[in-house]
């Protein structure tokens, strides 16, 4: 049986979630604004829009994590072998977090 196209809505809102996201993080540290870009008597639209628009990507994470997961067991996956992929794919992003990640952000090598 040959498997089903991937749904290449489901990957642009993907793509469109994390840009908006990335926006927003970016914000903190790339601008010389300080004060927060929901300050009407300072802020600019963009500013304004970004944080905003980063508010509704949380549910859209969650929205797309069970929509890829039904769209996993409609293409033959078992519950409990999709339960096993999701809890390591978890597991191995905590891992990547508090090395890799807390590295990058801080190069401090005896934190890891």
């Amino acid at each position: 049986m040959p498997r089903p196209a991937r749904w290449e809505a489901v990957d642009a809102l993907r793509g469109v979630v994390m840009v908006l996201m990335a926006l927003d993080h970016m914000r903190d540290h790339f601008t010389t604004a300080h004060f927060s870009p929901t300050d009407l008597s300072h802020t600019t639209a963009a500013l304004l829009f970004s944080p905003v628009g980063s508010h509704f990507c949380a549910p859209a994470f969650f929205f797309l994590a069970g929509l890829g997961a039904s769209l996993s067991l409609g293409r033959g996956k078992t519950r409990s072998t999709l339960a096993f992929y999701l809890l390591t794919r978890g597991l191995w992003l905590i891992v990547l977090e508090v090395t890799v990640v807390s590295f990058a952000w801080t190069f401090d090598s005896h934190g890891v």
